[in-house]
């Protein structure tokens, strides 16, 4: 972001050979203090970029704060007519309909749809899903057949589901279940402390132990 000369070279170089819309994804800046998203728009509005997503955090910040959806809603009116997406700390559909009253044009969803798959459909339907541990396997049974579609059956393809398997669960753990909640919704940077679930999958979904999501891969 701060080598603006070599950004526009990538972005034009991207589209003099593309035959589908670019977009770009880029955070508020590389140090904490020092937003400079803002300066790059204008230019990348005229570099021929289709769409703008942008994180609410520097590169420097990483997750230890808050998205900054205040910078993004400013963001999206100097990106204007460009649609520009905000991206950070949603796992609530509060949280994407709050964050849709900025004025973007869209939400992007990372780290919370990793956390928890199923909150496009908490979001479509306006509402917290009491999911049971059996459907959250469920959920993993699918990836697991997917996986192996996509990779084969074969020792490889077996090896690389459950790796990336491994490192899904290493998100989901960090779920908490809305009937065990006091407060709801669940803050995506809240880390829960050790909890006993309303079943025994419930309570090994929630280990933060590796050993533990090696048994349910």
């Amino acid at each position: 972001m701060t080598r603006t000369r070599k950004f526009e070279q990538i972005i034009k170089g991207m589209n003099s050979v593309l035959d589908v819309p670019l977009t770009v994804k880029i955070r508020t800046g590389v140090q904490e203090k020092s937003n400079i998203a803002h300066k790059l728009i204008g230019e990348m509005k005229n570099w021929g970029v289709s769409m703008i997503t942008l994180h609410g955090r520097s590169r420097e910040q990483r997750y230890t704060k808050l998205a900054d959806w205040d910078y993004i809603s400013t963001c999206a009116k100097l990106a204007c007519p460009v649609p520009l997406f905000g991206n950070g700390d949603i796992l609530s559909y509060e949280d994407a309909m709050k964050a849709r009253e900025t004025g973007v044009s869209g939400v992007m969803i990372a780290r919370g749809a990793l956390i928890k798959p199923w909150i496009f459909t908490e979001i479509k339907e306006s509402r917290h899903w009491d999911i049971s541990s059996s459907e959250r396997l469920d959920i993993l049974k699918s990836f697991t057949n997917f996986g192996l579609e996509h990779w084969g059956s074969d020792t490889r393809g077996v090896e690389k589901t459950r790796n990336f398997m491994l490192e899904w669960l290493s998100f989901m753990c960090r779920y908490i279940p809305v009937g065990l909640l006091e407060q709801v919704p669940q803050k995506i940077n809240d880390r829960p402390p050790y909890y006993m679930g309303r079943d025994y999958l419930e309570s090994l979904m929630a280990s933060q132990n590796v050993e533990d999501w090696i048994r349910i891969r």
